[in-house]
């Protein structure tokens, strides 16, 4: 849990509310910073993540206004954990539709990392027209490298675990196997899949891994892994190198890559891959092991903040 003092400190928002309800779903938002200042969109992880006051901190709020807002299911957004009418494309859809409820009309930055990456890229792709800058971390493309690397590469470094996760699945697809678990109504196997699948990400880049062992979850633990698994199972609803086939729609579009170099989650071949399909992009590699970390956010505050500028 984040401390006390941590939040006495985060930013507060001017405004906060919710989407008109779109297909059942209410979608949370809110603002930061200038109310007259430059729009900033952040998309948060996950899939199943939420958005945090913090997710502003990156930018100076006496310039910016800087939009958090919980994707489907996530958060504070309504109903929470609900996986009808989820998919990538919706999600797209409800950014449309906050742009236009906010009454924003000139053009974006748009703020994501690792699968919020995803969606600031194809969104970006989908109305170029509309985006100014993308400040992108711990790139994560969604293509076949990206499933290839979460089991059979790893399996170079974390075969134990691996196996593991294979020998539960059996003859079915790993993320198959335990969308199906984590969605019964044994809480048995809810919490098995959320002990294994749902742990594995943490277990990936660590030296001294081991398979946490809850035997109780909270809603929220649940909620997060379950749509996860629920976009996993479906390859994220994506076609093979969708974003990579359509980088040239973005190619005008000036771009900031952090990424670690040892990032064993999203691997630091895709961020170089889509650094090299933006002519105008900025890659910055990271010394550091781990899909997250201090030097990762500290040196993307500070680079961040220097793009937005020029």
């Amino acid at each position: 849990m984040t401390e006390w003092w941590k939040k006495w400190f985060e930013p507060k928002p001017f405004h906060q509310g919710y989407l008109p309800e779109r297909e059942g779903h209410q979608v949370f938002f809110m603002e930061f910073g200038n109310p007259q200042g430059k729009p900033v969109l952040v998309f948060h992880g996950g899939p199943g993540g939420s958005g945090k006051a913090s997710h502003a901190a990156f930018a100076d709020l006496r310039k910016y206004r800087v939009i958090v807002f919980d994707q489907r299911g996530c958060g504070k957004s309504l109903p929470m954990g609900s996986l009808k009418n989820n998919d990538t494309q919706s999600l797209l859809k409800d950014v449309e539709n906050l742009i236009k409820f906010l009454k924003i009309k000139e053009k974006i930055v748009l703020r994501g990392a690792s699968w919020g990456s995803t969606l600031a890229l194809l969104f970006a792709e989908k109305h170029p027209q509309m985006v100014e800058k993308l400040l992108l971390s711990q790139i994560f493309l969604a293509d076949k490298d990206a499933r290839f690397w979460e089991f059979e590469g790893n399996s170079y470094f974390y075969p134990d675990f691996v196996e593991t996760l294979k020998n539960k699945a059996g003859k079915m697809d790993i993320p198959t196997y335990f969308d199906a678990e984590i969605n019964s109504k044994s809480k048995k196997k809810q919490l098995d899949a959320i002990n294994y699948y749902g742990w594995y990400e943490r277990v990936c880049g660590s030296l001294s891994p081991k398979w946490n062992n809850l035997t109780v979850v909270e809603d929220e633990d649940l909620t997060v892994n379950r749509i996860y698994m629920h976009y996993a199972a479906q390859n994220f609803m994506l076609k093979d190198d969708e974003i990579i086939k359509n980088v040239g729609k973005i190619k005008n579009i000036p771009t900031i890559i952090v990424h670690n170099r040892l990032d064993f989650v999203c691997p630091l071949k895709g961020a170089y891959r889509l650094h090299k399909g933006l002519p105008k992009s900025k890659l910055i590699i990271i010394p550091e092991r781990g899909h997250v970390g201090k030097m990762l956010y500290k040196i993307a505050k500070i680079e961040f903040r220097k793009f937005l500028e020029r």
